[in-house]
């Protein structure tokens, strides 16, 4: 009888096995890192800015034909020199609620990043949002556990069509400024229930790496947690892909990583380099472990695609496109009103392109990308549409007036003058984003001394790089540091006083802010008509807001996080706290035990057209719930809703948040249009973590699917009934 052909999978494991069986030890210890010496790295980067100039290998093995693994971060897009697309930011996708736009920008990010001869991809950053002052919330999706999965896994397929993915940070890595330091502690409960499914769902969905954190949880280091790599990662999720280290600081104790879980350290030979040969000779490191972390790294590098990918994919038609759509779908219309507030009338937007209107506000005329830190990508000279440059090119010529709002006299004069007033004001890299305190990485960098005899030619150019890491930007903006966490969520003083004057001065006004984090908006809001999120839009940004702004699409955004009416509804938040605890009470579900309702609930965004939500139905089927509803347009535009499905569990077994995320689903509809959607939900999305039995559990008794269009709205109720069910690790 004839044997059944090899799976790829298969191929690739016996290959995989075969070359580990070829490999000396010393080589099997080379593999463990990146390929590049320490000290020369560390001048790379202070000379040539090396982490925007090329990718980092590792895994190199010419005498075996490895060609090896050769990273690049990309987040928002490529980070490296040389006409790479700028995406909007990861929060701003967050905002799109769009699983398959998602999937897509992977795959175009992935392709350039094969451009530039990288087939490694850390763009998948997917840590939780809990406190909206942290600095790189620019970089994740947003605040609930199910959106995070559903929008890392379609970057992940993406990804994986054409290179590797990296999942970032592993884990509870939400706090900036001190995470070099804190400790970080959670019950398992809140482990598995809030800030670990994202990552399971990527894991699922074929992840070839994860990258640990620089933080400790309950204790112990992340990149050094046997419980995080090995027990949950490796052994109850499955995960045949391998570890690698957050950059150069990721390790403190070389064995005991290893030991951990641990498989790579990058960028550079460090740590492992002065431990790992010496406990391998002194049976401290078993050489099971050895095998294994290599044989890992073996498998995800044999399974790259092959294929050439040309320059020309950079930045081309197709991925301005993307970066377009993106930008349009990621626009949340949070409020829009007549103007005067509360007078009779229609809502400001959309705006009349004919009409004159003035653009006040600094932002509104430069490049707000984002922050300057690892997810800082570098668009060619004339690539970025600004807010002012997209208004002006679609509106009727002459129509469009600006003003910088740094002279209050000029900027009330022109919004006088005007039909109607557009604020672009909030947030830039100077207000939030990734920092490093020198003092925290103080301990790693003594495990790694310069050359003595060569002291003196090394220290200054490192120190130069070592200044250029703990302050992202600073080569480029005059010696200025990022700004990190922040620790007061309104707008600038400044901005506040130019809102104030440019309202007294023409009433017709609409605020767009831009930024990665909420904004608390009570000192204003109610004085303004109209108020949009323009967040970090990327390359194609001015462009989008000009679509929405003038009325050729219905904007179609949805908040990833709610916005509260007071910072004191929100979780404490220190950025130099060397500990802090994290419980299930953040964002919407904190608001909801509290009684506090929000400025702009989670899931919250305003159309230009009427959607309305009919005929819910939901049952039990084969481990999962479907559920069908149908979704109709009565206004006179074209718009996309999207549909979110909450449960409140009956909570009758032990203490819940009152409604949670457990489904979404986003579709267009045409004017007048009426549309069937069908969402299917696992039962897990319901479930709590048993502690005792180290189990999910779906409760039993009546579980409420609240089908609806944010998370305080009443919506569609359907009941389910459900037995105490176990499902499992």
């Amino acid at each position: 009888m004839t044997a059944p052909p090899e799976t790829r999978q298969e191929v690739i494991d016996r290959r995989a096995a075969d070359l580990l069986a070829q490999l000396s030890v010393a080589e099997k210890l080379a593999l463990l890192e990146g390929s590049t010496d320490f000290w020369p790295g560390m001048v790379d980067i202070a000379s040539r800015d090396a982490s925007h100039a090329h990718p980092w290998p590792a895994g190199v093995l010419p005498r075996l034909g490895l060609t090896g693994l050769h990273f690049v971060d990309g987040p928002r897009g490529v980070v490296l020199k040389g006409g790479a697309t700028t995406f909007p930011a990861p929060i701003a996708r967050g905002a799109c609620w769009d699983v398959d736009l998602e999937e897509r920008i992977g795959a175009a990010m992935a392709r350039e990043a094969r451009s530039f001869g990288a087939n490694w991809l850390a763009a998948v950053c997917i840590n939780l949002l809990r406190h909206p002052g942290w600095g790189r919330a620019q970089e994740t999706y947003g605040e609930d556990p199910v959106l995070l999965g559903a929008l890392g896994a379609a970057m992940t397929r993406g990804i994986q069509r054409h290179a590797v993915a990296c999942v970032k940070h592993l884990a509870l890595n939400s706090i900036d400024s001190s995470r070099f330091l804190v400790n970080v502690q959670a019950s398992e409960r809140v482990l598995h229930e809030l800030y670990l499914p994202h990552f399971r769902a990527c894991v699922e969905a074929g992840a070839g790496s994860v990258m640990s954190a620089y933080n400790q949880v309950n204790g112990e280091w992340c990149g050094q947690h046997p419980v995080l790599l090995n027990k949950i990662l490796k052994q109850r999720w499955g995960f045949r892909g391998f570890v690698v280290t957050d950059f150069i600081f990721g390790v403190r104790d070389g064995v005991a990583a290893l030991r951990a879980g641990q498989d790579l350290e990058m960028p550079f030979r460090m740590i492992f380099a002065g431990c790992l040969g010496s406990a391998l000779a002194e049976a401290r490191l078993p050489l099971d472990r050895l095998n294994d972390a290599v044989l890992r790294q073996l498998r995800v590098q044999l399974a790259v695609p092959q294929g050439s990918y040309s320059t020309s994919l950079r930045g081309c038609a197709e991925h301005r496109a993307l970066a377009r759509e993106a930008a349009t779908k990621s626009i949340v219309l949070l409020q829009n009103e007549a103007a005067p507030p509360g007078s009779p009338g229609l809502p400001l937007l959309p705006l009349d392109p004919a009409r004159s209107l003035a653009v006040i506000g600094s932002l509104a005329a430069v490049a707000n990308l984002g922050d300057r830190g690892s997810s800082d990508t570098r668009p060619e000279p004339g690539v970025v549409v600004t807010p002012l440059q997209g208004l002006q090119a679609a509106a009727t010529p002459g129509a469009v007036r600006y003003a910088s709002g740094e002279r209050l006299a000029e900027a009330t004069a022109l919004a006088a003058s005007c039909e109607a007033a557009l604020l672009v004001l909030g947030l830039d890299w100077r207000l939030e984003g990734e920092h490093i305190h020198p003092g925290d990485i103080a301990p790693i960098l003594r495990q790694m001394p310069p050359p003595h005899p060569l002291l003196g030619r090394w220290w200054s150019p490192v120190a130069r790089a070592i200044a250029a890491i703990t302050s992202y930007g600073s080569a480029r903006q005059g010696g200025d540091f990022a700004a990190g966490d922040r620790t007061n969520l309104e707008l600038p003083s400044e901005q506040v006083a130019l809102i104030e004057a440019v309202v007294a001065a023409n009433p017709r006004t609409a605020v767009v802010l831009m930024g990665g984090g909420a904004i608390l908006m009570e000192a204003w809001r109610q004085a303004v008509p109209s108020i949009l999120l323009l967040w970090y839009p990327g390359e194609q940004g001015g462009n989008a807001l000009a679509d929405v702004v003038f009325g050729q699409v219905s904007p179609s955004g949805r908040l990833p996080f709610a916005i509260p009416t007071s910072a004191h509804h929100l979780p404490d938040f220190e950025p130099r706290a060397p500990q802090v605890r994290y419980d299930l009470w953040h964002g919407y579900r904190r608001l909801q035990r509290d009684g506090n309702s929000a400025a702009f609930p989670f899931g919250y965004g305003l159309s230009y057209a009427e959607l309305r939500l009919s005929q819910a139905e939901a049952e039990l089927h084969s481990g999962q719930i479907r559920l069908a509803v149908t979704a109709h347009n009565a206004g006179p535009l074209a718009s996309e809703v999207v549909v979110q499905v909450y449960v409140e569990p009956p909570g009758l077994a032990l203490e819940r948040p009152r409604r949670s995320l457990v489904g979404f689903a986003r579709a267009l509809l045409e004017s007048g249009d009426s549309r069937r959607l069908h969402l299917v939900i696992p039962l897990r999305h319901l479930a709590y973590f048993d502690e005792c039995s180290g189990r999910f559990w779906l409760e039993a008794g009546c579980h409420r699917l609240r089908v609806c269009q944010h998370s305080e709205d009443e919506g569609l109720v359907r009941e389910i009934n459900c037995a105490a069910t176990d499902l499992g690790p």
